[in-house]
C-alpha cells in the first residue's frame, strides 16, 4: 500500500519553533514527528511512501533517506521554489502514484489500520474515500456532514449545525481522480474533495479512533504528552 504524506506547508501556526525546519521535523519528546508517522504507516501496512515536500524539503529528505531504516520504500515530490498547495502536490506528484494511494496530511497522527479502509474503499466503487471522525465541535470545529456512508458536505469555512464528524486527515484515491485538479496550477485539497462530494465520489470512512495533529500549538503540546508512550525509533 502507498501513502504520500503533504509535508511542504510553512507551517505558520508554529511561529518560532517550526521556523528554520519543516513542521514535519518538529520536536516531540526529542525526536522529529515525521518518524512517529512513518513507523506507524509501516506497522498498519504500508509499504511505500511519497513524501511531497516543498518548505526546507531537503532537510526532510536528509533525515529519511530512502525508507531502509524502517524497512520501507521513500520517494520524494518537490514543489520546488512554487508551492502548489495540498492538491497541486498530489498532481505534481502522479508520475510516482499507484492506481490506489492514500492521502496524510504531514501534521496529522491517526493510529488505523490501512487495509480496512482499502476493503471498503473496493467496496464502494467510488473515486474516494475520506476517514472522518464524529466530533461534535470537541477537537476542533466539524466540517463534515455525513449522508448514507457518503460525504455529503465538507467545508472548513462555513459552519453548518449539521456537522458532527470531521475530516480525521487521511483519505484513499483512485488516481484517475487527479483529473480534476488542474496541473501548473495552486489547488487545495479542500477544493479538490468539494469536486468529488459534487460529484458524488467522496465515501466516508467512520473511525471511533481519535486523531492528533501537530500544526498548531495547541495541538502540538497535545500531542507530547501522549508521545512518550507510542514513540519508537530514531529517524
Amino acid at each position: 500500500m502507498q501513502v504520500v504524506i503533504l509535508c511542504g506547508g510553512r507551517a505558520t501556526r508554529l511561529g518560532a519553533l517550526a521556523k528554520d525546519i519543516p513542521k514535519s521535523l518538529v520536536d516531540v519528546a526529542g525526536r522529529p514527528f515525521l518518524a512517529m508517522q512513518i513507523e506507524l504507516l509501516q506497522k498498519m501496512g504500508a509499504t511505500e511512501i511519497v513524501l511531497c515536500t516543498g518548505h526546507l524539503g531537503d532537510q526532510i529528505e536528509d533525515a529519511c533517506g530512502d525508507g531502509s531504516l524502517w524497512g520501507i520504500s521513500i520517494r520524494y515530490s518537490h514543489d520546488g521554489t512554487q508551492l502548489q498547495g495540498t492538491a497541486g502536490a498530489i498532481k505534481r506528484a502522479s508520475p510516482l502514484l499507484r492506481d490506489q494511494f492514500f492521502v496524510l496530511y504531514g501534521d496529522s497522527y491517526l493510529p488505523i489500520e490501512l487495509p480496512d479502509i482499502l476493503w471498503k474503499f473496493g467496496e464502494s466503487g467510488k473515486l474516494g474515500m475520506m476517514v472522518v471522525y464524529k466530533n461534535d465541535n470537541q477537537l476542533d470545529r466539524s466540517n463534515v456532514i455525513l449522508d448514507n456512508q457518503m460525504v455529503k458536505t465538507y467545508d472548513k469555512r462555513i459552519l453548518c449545525p449539521r456537522m458532527e464528524y470531521i475530516d480525521a486527515g487521511i483519505s484513499i484515491l483512485q488516481k484517475e481522480a487527479l483529473e480534476f485538479i488542474p496541473s501548473n496550477n495552486v489547488s487545495q485539497l479542500e477544493t479538490f474533495y468539494r469536486k468529488l462530494v459534487d460529484r458524488g465520489e467522496l465515501a466516508a470512512f467512520e473511525t471511533n479512533q481519535r486523531f492528533y495533529e501537530v500544526g498548531s500549538l495547541t495541538g502540538l503540546e497535545e500531542f507530547r504528552k501522549v508521545a512518550g508512550k507510542i514513540w519508537g525509533r530514531e529517524c
